[in-house]
């Protein structure tokens, strides 16, 4: 019982999650299995519950649940804090602590691919709960702006009133900024026929970042390559924070070997 670990949201059919801690079992020698738990929403706080009661070590927590989940918590990391959501549980000493290793995720990737934020500008396409993480880590990183494109600026502006923040239809006023960072859903399987931006507004970065990673290269990465431009895919971020939830729940450190072998054997069906 004490090596189950899971997902938490509310539709999980699509995950890849299984699939990587699969794999990181395998590598760390664990007797362990993950199990996707869809959840409603009036069961949240219960089902936390009945976790950390039946001896699960941890679990993921995804959408659309990883700012309400909080309040149903022991604890909660600093980083977390910081960034207002959490995507991982830690069931330690009866105690429930959430984590956010998306933020450590997203770091990873972008090391990965030598990507550097100190001193440059950002647009961050979207301000769902994506967003959280990857602005907090940009500001910790030194980005010097971040600016977020939103359909809805209203609601963009209770969330980010710190920042500039413009629609979908003003992109074209940006100039000067190096890195474009889709924050969206679009472009996702199976709607992979979409580009949250077109291809003319995606020529005015240097480097662009899409989280959704299946498809591998989506319709936004594909306009980015045709023109040159450093592209690189969410499925690093995804495999990070999977062994950053890892590490956390086994108190234990996972190489950048072993990281880059289960990057490497992830299969798309």
């Amino acid at each position: 019982m004490n090596n189950l670990y899971g997902l938490m949201g509310e539709k999980l059919r699509h995950s890849f999650s299984p699939q990587i801690h699969s794999l990181i079992f395998k590598e760390l020698k664990i007797q362990g299995y993950y199990h996707l738990f869809e959840i409603e929403k009036n069961d949240l706080k219960d089902a936390v519950l009945g976790l950390k009661a039946l001896g699960i070590k941890g679990v993921n927590v995804t959408i659309p649940y990883k700012i309400e989940v909080i309040k149903y918590l022991g604890k909660i990391s600093d980083e977390a804090k910081k960034i207002g959501a959490i995507n991982t549980i830690c069931f330690k000493d009866n105690v429930s602590i959430g984590y956010n290793t998306d933020y450590m995720g997203f770091g990873m990737m972008l090391k990965k691919n030598d990507i550097v934020c100190k001193n440059k500008k950002a647009v961050i396409l979207g301000t769902g709960g994506a967003s959280n993480a990857v602005s907090q880590y940009l500001l910790d990183e030194g980005i010097s702006e971040i600016v977020f494109i939103s359909r809805d600026i209203q609601k963009a502006k209770e969330k980010y009133n710190d920042f500039k923040i413009v629609s979908y239809d003003n992109i074209t006023q940006l100039k000067g900024y190096d890195i474009a960072i889709n924050c969206t859903p679009v472009g996702m399987y199976p709607n992979a026929d979409n580009s949250p931006i077109n291809k003319s507004d995606i020529s005015r970065f240097y480097t662009v970042i899409d989280l959704v990673y299946n498809p591998r290269e989506t319709l936004f990465l594909k306009y980015a390559k045709e023109q040159g431009l450093k592209a690189v895919n969410g499925l690093f971020m995804l495999v990070g924070q999977a062994i950053k939830a890892e590490e956390l729940w086994n108190n234990t450190r996972i190489s950048d070997k072993i990281t880059d072998k289960i990057y490497e054997r992830i299969e798309f069906e």
